[in-house]
């Protein structure tokens, strides 16, 4: 990942959110296109953590407007709209841990072609992800907070569930990290490609998950969960 700031445009970002509040109001497949949504927002910027924050915040300001609207009515409403909260907050954190996962497969896929990144590229991308997590759990907290309402309190008990049970992408973070720690290892003791640069290539193979082409690994992956073996495979 990219470790200079380079802020999404605030247009974007309202835009994001307006889409997760529509998203989340009419119900329909809520996880998967606020996973789609959020992946296809951080896939067309620079990846560093500042922006990562923002379209996260957007995405849980959406979700959350988008529930308020049922909420404190009918008992099945109520429930409805709890369960597309949940659905879209499970949405961010999906997308986050295939952002982990693209850094994950970017290495690997370099390694496999006898090509090794810097140790200094894969430092900065080992603290980026190192921080990923924390910035997902702050932002969820924080979106919480600033709602004195039903809605709030969900998002406080979603914070409080992922404290405890883990979330999605902390457990790709995990596991992109053991590789990234053995490349680092690796890249002291040898010669490095030109041009050759982790963010960029994170960058690209986001674009193939979003867009459908590169299956991710965590596509349907919760918390709690096993991962299934590697699908690295292109679509007919």
């Amino acid at each position: 990942m990219n470790s200079e700031t380079n802020n999404t445009p605030s247009s974007e970002i309202a835009t994001l959110e307006a889409e997760v509040r529509s998203v989340v109001e009419q119900g329909h497949d809520v996880q998967e296109t606020v996973r789609q949504l959020t992946l296809r927002k951080i896939s067309a910027h620079s990846l560093d953590i500042e922006s990562l924050r923002q379209i996260a915040g957007a995405v849980l300001r959406g979700a959350r407007a988008g529930a308020q609207k049922e909420l404190n009515q009918t008992v099945n409403q109520n429930e409805n709209a709890r369960a597309q909260l949940r659905q879209a907050v499970a949405g961010l954190d999906v997308a986050l841990a295939q952002l982990a996962e693209a850094s994950k497969l970017a290495v690997e896929e370099a390694s496999s072609r006898a090509q090794k990144f810097s140790s200094e590229d894969l430092s900065k991308t080992r603290a980026d992800l190192e921080a990923l997590e924390s910035m997902f759990m702050e932002t969820l907290q924080t979106t919480a907070a600033s709602s004195k309402d039903v809605a709030g309190d969900i998002l406080h008990d979603l914070a409080a569930h992922t404290r405890t049970h883990g979330s999605a992408v902390g457990a790709q973070i995990r596991e992109t990290l053991s590789v990234i720690s053995h490349q680092i290892g690796i890249a002291g003791r040898t010669q490095v490609a030109v041009g050759l640069h982790l963010a960029h290539a994170t960058s690209d193979l986001l674009r193939q998950i979003a867009a459908g082409v590169l299956t991710g690994l965590a596509d349907h992956v919760k918390p709690g969960q096993s991962r299934p073996a590697p699908t690295n495979t292109k679509e007919g």
